[in-house]
């Protein structure tokens, strides 16, 4: 067998939008993806559906995987063949351990390539306004780490830190009075301008500015932890005149999608296009049913109705009639009615537009509504899940119905790393009955927390979501996106 390749890659400091084509591009070429808890849920849309996720995240005092383990896992993917991305926040290269899992891989005999990422050294600043060096302020500057083997055996050269012009220091938060009391021994005035940023990139990053000898304790005032970043230098000051970030209305508050991998991305950018920390945690895994010879014969068929009851059963669709080499032209004389306005937007992206959209998101409504007469054909592309509801309701008006699975759904655990994140959010969406229900298999019996706001897409997933958790906080009025995340944001606000 082929040995595979491992792509050692850096995620950036926080904010999604920070990692490079590189990296992305090896993300969507990767069988096997080892991500860490500082890089970005969101990166994980850009992995293959099929991809295997692996958490290996880890903090202070919680290890997911050993140092050991991962490089032993990726040496171990890559010889079954597989391409292995590594994906490590900020710059693998800069106090993030990439170098030693380098090294494993060229022990092995392991070809690696290594992708830089943006360092959250200079990143984090910059989102501050904070530049690490600025004419007539600051010349060079220096990146020092505030924890680990590095700081503990003394092997920082502390008389020559104090020197430089701007001093970042990465990680820290439990060291940070022992930093700044080594500094100021070593010659840097109390006075100088001092700066911490947490979760810089973010939008939920919180900056706290002081001197030297005041920051340690502002820091722990303001109840502040790991991952930080502190920069000591004049150009703190700058950040009076440079500051732009702005966060959105939902910023630092954390929202749930529940949607499969490769339905997420939408809801998840326009959440986090308003400040959200959204959580991906895809409970649902999705699957075409093709090649599908019954659902070919029937969309062929030239029945008076084509109904679709989700963006996934018009995927399916689409993907059927690929397979088969037509387009939407094979469908020309067939009305074709969506069920919400989230499926017509999934059609009118392919260059189709709904004949009928019910007044109301619901099976029933769309069962009520639809303008069938008697002997009128009408075919069903269902989930391989769905209930019959809909079928026995057309059929009770005269319509002659043929029910056809287009894909099927099934359950996606969720790793360690997301069971985590759920359990500290501040709202948690839900777009179908199985989000609703998978969520609550893959908590494992699990309670969410009582302040999240549960908040779903129509009323029969409002059903499941009551049926699973007890309660529902709210409903969007539509089933459409827009009005997804305008419950998100009145139940926040």
């Amino acid at each position: 067998m082929p040995i595979g390749h491992v792509y050692i890659i850096g995620a950036g400091p926080g904010d999604p939008g920070l990692i490079t084509v590189a990296g992305a591009q090896a993300l969507g070429r990767a069988d096997v993806v080892l991500y860490d808890a500082l890089a970005a849920p969101q990166l994980l849309r850009l992995a293959r559906p099929t991809a295997e996720l692996v958490y290996a995240g880890k903090r202070a005092n919680s290890h997911a995987l050993s140092q050991e383990e991962i490089t032993a896992t990726l040496v171990l993917r890559a010889r079954e063949g597989k391409t292995v991305a590594r994906l490590k926040g900020g710059d693998p290269f800069v106090f993030g351990r990439g170098s030693e899992e380098a090294i494993g891989c060229r022990e092995a005999g392991v070809p690696f390539t290594v992708v830089p990422g943006v360092t959250s050294a200079i990143a984090a600043p910059a989102y501050a306004g904070i530049p690490v060096t600025h004419r007539g302020v600051a010349s060079n500057f220096m990146v020092v780490t505030g924890s680990g083997a590095d700081f503990e055996e003394e092997t920082i050269d502390w008389v020559a830190a104090a020197r430089v012009d701007t001093l970042v220091i990465l990680m820290g938060a439990g060291t940070l009075e022992r930093l700044t009391s080594r500094l100021i021994t070593a010659g840097r005035p109390p006075e100088t301008p001092a700066a911490i940023m947490r979760w810089g990139t973010r939008a939920d990053q919180s900056v706290v500015r002081g001197t030297l000898e005041t920051i340690a304790i502002q820091v722990r005032e303001a109840g502040l932890g790991s991952p930080m970043v502190t920069v000591v230098g004049e150009v703190v000051n700058l950040a009076d005149d440079l500051a732009w970030f702005v966060p959105g209305p939902l910023a630092g508050r954390r929202v749930v999608v529940t949607r499969s991998r490769a339905d997420s991305s939408e809801l998840g950018a326009r959440l986090s296009a308003l400040g959200a920390l959204v959580v991906e945690a895809p409970v649902i895994a999705t699957h075409w049913l093709t090649p599908n010879s019954s659902l070919r014969a029937a969309l062929l068929s030239k029945p008076e109705w084509i109904c679709l009851t989700s963006p996934n059963a018009v995927a399916a669709v689409a993907a059927e009639l690929t397979a088969a080499g037509l387009d939407a032209r094979a469908l020309a004389g067939v009305r074709v009615a969506a069920i919400g306005e989230a499926t017509a937007a999934t059609l009118r992206a392919g260059g189709i537009r709904a004949d009928f959209v019910p007044g109301r998101a619901m099976t029933e409504a769309l069962a009520e509504e639809l303008p069938v007469t008697a002997g009128d054909r009408v075919v069903l592309a269902v989930s391989a899940l769905a209930d019959d509801r809909l079928r026995a309701a057309l059929n009770a008006r005269g319509a002659l119905v043929e029910r056809v699975a287009a894909y099927e759904t099934g359950f996606e655990p969720l790793d360690p790393g997301r069971l985590r994140e759920v359990s500290g959010a501040d709202a948690i969406t839900f777009t179908s009955t199985s989000t609703a229900r998978n969520l609550a298999r893959a908590l494992q019996g699990t309670s969410l927390p009582a302040g999240a706001r549960l908040i779903s897409i129509g009323p029969q997933t409002s059903e499941a979501v009551r049926a699973e958790f007890g309660r529902v906080d709210s409903e969007s009025a539509t089933s459409s996106l827009e009005s997804l995340v305008q419950a998100v944001l009145d139940a926040l606000r």
